[in-house]
Protein backbone atom coordinates (compact mmCIF):
# COMPACT_ATOMS: atom_id res chain seq x y z
CA UNK A 1 0.00 0.00 0.00
CA UNK A 2 2.83 2.22 1.06
CA UNK A 3 4.47 1.49 -2.37
CA UNK A 4 1.32 2.47 -4.12
CA UNK A 5 0.40 5.94 -2.30
CA UNK A 6 4.56 6.74 -3.01
CA UNK A 7 3.85 6.17 -6.92
CA UNK A 8 1.10 8.12 -6.96
CA UNK A 9 2.83 11.25 -5.37
CA UNK A 10 5.12 10.91 -7.33
CA UNK A 11 3.08 10.40 -11.18
CA UNK A 12 0.88 13.53 -9.44
CA UNK A 13 4.17 15.82 -9.37
CA UNK A 14 5.53 15.18 -12.20
CA UNK A 15 2.44 15.34 -13.66
CA UNK A 16 2.27 18.83 -11.73
CA UNK A 17 5.96 20.07 -13.33
CA UNK A 18 4.95 18.77 -16.80
CA UNK A 19 1.61 21.26 -16.66
CA UNK A 20 3.62 24.14 -14.99
CA UNK A 21 6.50 23.77 -17.41
CA UNK A 22 3.95 24.17 -20.42
CA UNK A 23 2.07 26.89 -18.80
CA UNK A 24 5.16 28.62 -18.35
CA UNK A 25 6.27 28.18 -21.76
CA UNK A 26 2.85 29.58 -23.22
CA UNK A 27 4.19 33.27 -22.31
CA UNK A 28 6.88 35.04 -23.86
CA UNK A 29 10.36 35.30 -22.21
CA UNK A 30 11.60 38.89 -21.00
CA UNK A 31 13.81 39.79 -24.18
CA UNK A 32 14.55 37.96 -27.38
CA UNK A 33 16.25 34.95 -28.60
CA UNK A 34 19.08 34.45 -31.22
CA UNK A 35 20.40 31.59 -33.38
CA UNK A 36 23.71 30.90 -32.81
CA UNK A 37 24.46 28.29 -34.94
CA UNK A 38 21.62 25.45 -34.61
CA UNK A 39 20.46 26.67 -30.83
CA UNK A 40 18.80 29.82 -29.66
CA UNK A 41 19.86 31.71 -26.81
CA UNK A 42 17.64 34.42 -24.84
CA UNK A 43 19.10 38.30 -24.27
CA UNK A 44 17.27 40.61 -22.03
CA UNK A 45 18.13 44.15 -22.46
CA UNK A 46 17.35 47.15 -20.27
CA UNK A 47 18.70 50.56 -20.37
CA UNK A 48 19.74 53.37 -23.46
CA UNK A 49 23.01 54.68 -22.89
CA UNK A 50 26.64 53.57 -23.42
CA UNK A 51 28.39 51.79 -22.76
CA UNK A 52 26.86 47.94 -23.20
CA UNK A 53 27.41 46.12 -19.84
CA UNK A 54 27.56 42.21 -20.63
CA UNK A 55 26.98 40.11 -17.57
CA UNK A 56 28.08 36.38 -17.40
CA UNK A 57 26.37 34.30 -15.16
CA UNK A 58 28.05 32.43 -12.51
CA UNK A 59 27.84 28.29 -12.32
CA UNK A 60 24.08 27.43 -12.52
CA UNK A 61 22.98 31.57 -11.51
CA UNK A 62 20.90 33.06 -13.68
CA UNK A 63 21.33 35.90 -11.24
CA UNK A 64 21.58 38.97 -13.94
CA UNK A 65 17.79 39.39 -13.12
CA UNK A 66 18.50 40.53 -9.60
CA UNK A 67 20.26 43.03 -11.11
CA UNK A 68 19.43 44.30 -14.15
CA UNK A 69 17.55 46.97 -12.99
CA UNK A 70 20.22 48.33 -10.64
CA UNK A 71 23.07 48.43 -13.50
CA UNK A 72 20.89 50.07 -16.15
CA UNK A 73 21.08 53.39 -14.53
CA UNK A 74 24.51 53.24 -15.59
CA UNK A 75 24.46 52.05 -19.28
CA UNK A 76 22.70 49.14 -21.50
CA UNK A 77 22.80 46.16 -19.73
CA UNK A 78 22.30 42.83 -21.30
CA UNK A 79 22.16 39.94 -19.32
CA UNK A 80 22.17 36.33 -21.34
CA UNK A 81 21.32 33.07 -20.37
CA UNK A 82 24.13 30.90 -21.15
CA UNK A 83 22.89 27.58 -23.39
CA UNK A 84 21.05 25.24 -20.97
CA UNK A 85 20.00 27.86 -18.81
CA UNK A 86 16.57 29.78 -18.35
CA UNK A 87 15.30 30.68 -22.16
CA UNK A 88 17.94 29.26 -23.95
CA UNK A 89 17.94 26.07 -25.39
CA UNK A 90 20.32 23.07 -24.93
CA UNK A 91 24.04 23.36 -26.81
CA UNK A 92 25.23 20.37 -28.34
CA UNK A 93 28.63 21.34 -28.22
CA UNK A 94 30.76 21.22 -25.18
CA UNK A 95 30.89 23.68 -22.00
CA UNK A 96 34.11 24.80 -21.84
CA UNK A 97 34.75 28.63 -21.64
CA UNK A 98 36.07 28.94 -25.58
CA UNK A 99 32.59 27.23 -26.80
CA UNK A 100 30.75 29.95 -24.07
CA UNK A 101 32.86 33.10 -25.75
CA UNK A 102 32.08 31.75 -29.30
CA UNK A 103 28.58 31.63 -29.00
CA UNK A 104 28.52 34.74 -26.82
CA UNK A 105 30.28 36.70 -29.33
CA UNK A 106 27.62 35.54 -32.18
CA UNK A 107 24.90 36.27 -30.30
CA UNK A 108 26.16 40.17 -29.46
CA UNK A 109 27.03 39.92 -33.34
CA UNK A 110 23.22 38.84 -34.03
CA UNK A 111 21.32 41.33 -31.45
CA UNK A 112 23.40 43.96 -32.73
CA UNK A 113 25.08 45.17 -29.76
CA UNK A 114 27.79 47.58 -30.50
CA UNK A 115 31.00 47.45 -28.42
CA UNK A 116 33.10 48.66 -26.45
CA UNK A 117 31.85 46.27 -23.73
CA UNK A 118 32.41 46.15 -19.92
CA UNK A 119 31.79 42.49 -19.27
CA UNK A 120 30.92 41.48 -15.82
CA UNK A 121 31.50 37.78 -14.70
CA UNK A 122 30.22 36.29 -12.03
CA UNK A 123 32.02 32.87 -10.12
CA UNK A 124 32.72 30.65 -13.58
CA UNK A 125 31.59 34.08 -15.69
CA UNK A 126 35.01 35.41 -14.71
CA UNK A 127 36.83 32.65 -17.17
CA UNK A 128 34.08 33.37 -19.61
CA UNK A 129 34.82 37.44 -19.92
CA UNK A 130 38.38 36.92 -19.27
CA UNK A 131 38.37 34.92 -21.83
CA UNK A 132 36.39 36.99 -24.10
CA UNK A 133 38.76 39.71 -23.61
CA UNK A 134 41.93 37.65 -24.84
CA UNK A 135 39.93 36.88 -27.79
CA UNK A 136 38.26 40.25 -28.48
CA UNK A 137 40.28 42.90 -26.75
CA UNK A 138 39.23 45.81 -29.13
CA UNK A 139 35.90 45.09 -28.77
CA UNK A 140 36.48 45.54 -24.46
CA UNK A 141 36.48 48.74 -22.26
CA UNK A 142 36.84 46.97 -19.03
CA UNK A 143 36.20 44.05 -16.78
CA UNK A 144 34.40 43.33 -13.08
CA UNK A 145 35.44 40.45 -11.66
CA UNK A 146 33.00 39.02 -8.81
CA UNK A 147 35.04 36.95 -6.54
CA UNK A 148 36.52 35.18 -9.76
CA UNK A 149 38.40 32.21 -10.45
CA UNK A 150 42.21 32.15 -11.21
CA UNK A 151 43.17 28.66 -13.68
CA UNK A 152 46.73 28.23 -11.61
CA UNK A 153 44.93 27.32 -7.94
CA UNK A 154 41.65 25.89 -9.73
CA UNK A 155 43.85 23.20 -11.49
CA UNK A 156 46.10 22.41 -8.75
CA UNK A 157 43.52 22.69 -5.81
CA UNK A 158 43.68 20.09 -2.79
CA UNK A 159 41.80 16.89 -2.72
CA UNK A 160 39.77 17.74 -0.20
CA UNK A 161 38.38 20.27 -2.41
CA UNK A 162 38.23 18.10 -5.30
CA UNK A 163 36.30 15.62 -3.47
CA UNK A 164 33.97 18.58 -2.41
CA UNK A 165 33.28 19.39 -5.95
CA UNK A 166 32.71 15.67 -6.32
CA UNK A 167 30.12 16.09 -3.82
CA UNK A 168 28.57 19.11 -5.57
CA UNK A 169 28.31 17.16 -8.95
CA UNK A 170 26.59 13.88 -7.26
CA UNK A 171 24.05 16.86 -5.78
CA UNK A 172 23.57 18.41 -9.18
CA UNK A 173 22.32 14.83 -10.86
CA UNK A 174 19.81 14.38 -7.57
CA UNK A 175 18.51 17.78 -8.96
CA UNK A 176 18.27 16.96 -11.79
CA UNK A 177 15.48 13.80 -10.78
CA UNK A 178 14.44 16.32 -7.83
CA UNK A 179 13.65 18.99 -11.35
CA UNK A 180 12.26 16.35 -13.47
CA UNK A 181 9.72 15.11 -11.05
CA UNK A 182 8.60 18.12 -10.04
CA UNK A 183 9.91 18.02 -6.56
CA UNK A 184 12.00 21.42 -6.81
CA UNK A 185 9.28 23.11 -7.82
CA UNK A 186 7.13 22.18 -5.10
CA UNK A 187 10.35 23.08 -2.49
CA UNK A 188 9.94 26.47 -4.84
CA UNK A 189 6.89 26.99 -3.50
CA UNK A 190 7.47 26.11 0.10
CA UNK A 191 9.79 29.15 0.17
CA UNK A 192 13.01 27.17 0.00
CA UNK A 193 15.20 29.61 -1.77
CA UNK A 194 14.42 32.26 0.77
CA UNK A 195 15.01 29.62 3.43
CA UNK A 196 18.08 28.73 2.45
CA UNK A 197 19.32 32.06 0.86
CA UNK A 198 17.14 34.97 3.59
CA UNK A 199 18.67 38.28 1.39
CA UNK A 200 16.91 36.64 -1.72
CA UNK A 201 13.92 38.47 -0.13
CA UNK A 202 15.02 41.87 -1.16
CA UNK A 203 14.61 40.80 -4.58
CA UNK A 204 11.23 41.80 -6.29
CA UNK A 205 9.20 38.68 -7.11
CA UNK A 206 9.67 39.44 -10.98
CA UNK A 207 13.19 38.94 -10.62
CA UNK A 208 12.94 36.02 -8.17
CA UNK A 209 10.74 34.43 -10.56
CA UNK A 210 12.96 34.43 -13.72
CA UNK A 211 15.86 32.81 -11.64
CA UNK A 212 13.59 30.26 -9.74
CA UNK A 213 11.99 29.74 -13.01
CA UNK A 214 15.43 28.10 -14.08
CA UNK A 215 15.80 26.20 -11.34
CA UNK A 216 12.66 24.13 -12.05
CA UNK A 217 13.60 22.47 -14.53
CA UNK A 218 16.11 19.31 -15.57
CA UNK A 219 17.83 21.06 -18.40
CA UNK A 220 19.68 23.83 -15.71
CA UNK A 221 20.90 20.98 -13.61
CA UNK A 222 22.14 19.10 -16.38
CA UNK A 223 24.02 22.15 -18.22
CA UNK A 224 25.28 22.59 -14.63
CA UNK A 225 27.13 18.92 -14.65
CA UNK A 226 28.10 20.17 -17.83
CA UNK A 227 30.08 22.65 -16.81
CA UNK A 228 31.11 21.42 -13.48
CA UNK A 229 33.21 18.48 -15.88
CA UNK A 230 34.64 20.87 -18.24
CA UNK A 231 35.63 22.97 -15.44
CA UNK A 232 39.63 22.05 -16.15
CA UNK A 233 39.38 22.04 -20.14
CA UNK A 234 37.91 25.72 -19.36
CA UNK A 235 41.09 26.11 -16.93
CA UNK A 236 43.33 24.90 -19.58
CA UNK A 237 42.16 27.11 -21.82
CA UNK A 238 42.70 29.81 -20.13
CA UNK A 239 46.21 29.65 -18.73
CA UNK A 240 47.08 29.49 -22.46
CA UNK A 241 46.81 32.70 -22.26
CA UNK A 242 49.63 34.82 -20.85
CA UNK A 243 49.04 38.30 -21.86
CA UNK A 244 48.42 41.39 -19.56
CA UNK A 245 45.24 43.24 -20.25
CA UNK A 246 45.66 47.03 -21.24
CA UNK A 247 41.92 47.84 -19.78
CA UNK A 248 41.01 48.57 -16.08
CA UNK A 249 40.09 45.24 -14.11
CA UNK A 250 38.01 45.40 -10.91
CA UNK A 251 38.53 42.25 -8.91
CA UNK A 252 35.73 41.90 -6.14
CA UNK A 253 36.56 40.00 -3.40
CA UNK A 254 33.90 37.85 -0.87
CA UNK A 255 34.71 37.81 3.10
CA UNK A 256 34.76 34.13 3.08
CA UNK A 257 33.32 31.67 0.31
CA UNK A 258 30.15 30.66 2.83
CA UNK A 259 28.80 32.27 5.50
CA UNK A 260 29.26 29.99 8.36
CA UNK A 261 26.01 28.20 9.26
CA UNK A 262 24.79 24.72 10.30
CA UNK A 263 25.44 22.73 7.15
CA UNK A 264 28.91 24.75 6.30
CA UNK A 265 30.51 22.34 9.61
CA UNK A 266 31.44 19.84 7.41
CA UNK A 267 32.77 21.69 4.29
CA UNK A 268 36.34 22.64 3.79
CA UNK A 269 35.78 25.85 4.24
CA UNK A 270 39.23 26.70 5.41
CA UNK A 271 40.96 25.37 2.08
CA UNK A 272 38.28 26.94 -0.07
CA UNK A 273 39.18 30.51 1.80
CA UNK A 274 43.01 29.60 1.43
CA UNK A 275 42.48 29.11 -2.53
CA UNK A 276 39.97 31.95 -2.44
CA UNK A 277 42.84 33.80 -1.29
CA UNK A 278 45.91 32.45 -3.79
CA UNK A 279 43.35 32.95 -6.38
CA UNK A 280 42.64 36.79 -5.71
CA UNK A 281 46.73 37.22 -5.74
CA UNK A 282 46.61 35.93 -8.98
CA UNK A 283 43.82 37.90 -10.76
CA UNK A 284 45.45 41.59 -9.23
CA UNK A 285 48.14 40.21 -11.80
CA UNK A 286 46.34 40.03 -15.01
CA UNK A 287 46.34 43.66 -16.13
CA UNK A 288 47.97 46.97 -16.05
CA UNK A 289 45.26 48.36 -14.54
CA UNK A 290 43.82 46.52 -11.55
CA UNK A 291 41.58 47.54 -8.40
CA UNK A 292 40.04 45.50 -5.79
CA UNK A 293 37.12 45.99 -4.04
CA UNK A 294 36.33 44.57 -0.79
CA UNK A 295 32.96 42.76 -0.05
CA UNK A 296 33.36 41.92 3.40
CA UNK A 297 30.16 41.52 4.70
CA UNK A 298 29.85 38.60 1.65
CA UNK A 299 29.51 35.09 1.08
CA UNK A 300 30.71 34.47 -2.56
CA UNK A 301 27.60 35.49 -4.06
CA UNK A 302 28.18 39.12 -3.71
CA UNK A 303 25.16 39.69 -6.65
CA UNK A 304 23.15 38.39 -3.46
CA UNK A 305 25.10 39.45 -0.41
CA UNK A 306 26.32 42.72 -1.52
CA UNK A 307 25.19 44.41 -5.16
CA UNK A 308 25.99 47.39 -4.37
CA UNK A 309 29.63 46.79 -4.44
CA UNK A 310 29.14 45.55 -8.23
CA UNK A 311 27.50 48.64 -9.01
CA UNK A 312 30.21 50.34 -7.14
CA UNK A 313 32.88 48.27 -9.49
CA UNK A 314 31.23 49.19 -12.70
CA UNK A 315 31.46 52.72 -11.77
CA UNK A 316 34.91 52.51 -10.84
CA UNK A 317 35.30 51.51 -14.46
CA UNK A 318 33.63 54.28 -16.15
CA UNK A 319 35.73 56.49 -14.00
CA UNK A 320 39.07 54.94 -14.83
CA UNK A 321 37.81 54.92 -18.58
CA UNK A 322 36.99 58.70 -18.21
CA UNK A 323 40.34 59.07 -16.63
CA UNK A 324 42.46 58.15 -19.16
CA UNK A 325 40.94 59.61 -21.85
CA UNK A 326 41.66 63.27 -20.20
CA UNK A 327 44.56 64.73 -22.41
CA UNK A 328 47.48 65.64 -20.41
CA UNK A 329 47.78 69.26 -20.04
Amino acid sequence: MLILVRTFLLAATTLYQAVACLIEDSNPPPGKRFDVGGHRLHLYMLGEASPSIILDHSLGGVEGYLLIEQLATLGQVCIYDRAGYGWSDHSPYPRTSNQIVTELDELLTQAEIRPPYILIGDSFGSYNVRLYAHRFPHKVLGIVLTDGLHETGMLTMSLPLKLLRLFFISGFFMSVLGASFGIIRLLKICGIFEFLKPELKKFSVGAMNSVKRSFCRPKHWITMIREMLSLDASARQLSARKERFPFPVVNIKAGSFFKPACWTGCLPLQGANLLREQMHGELMNISNICIQLQAKESSHFVWVDQPEVMIEAVKTILDEVLTSQVPNP
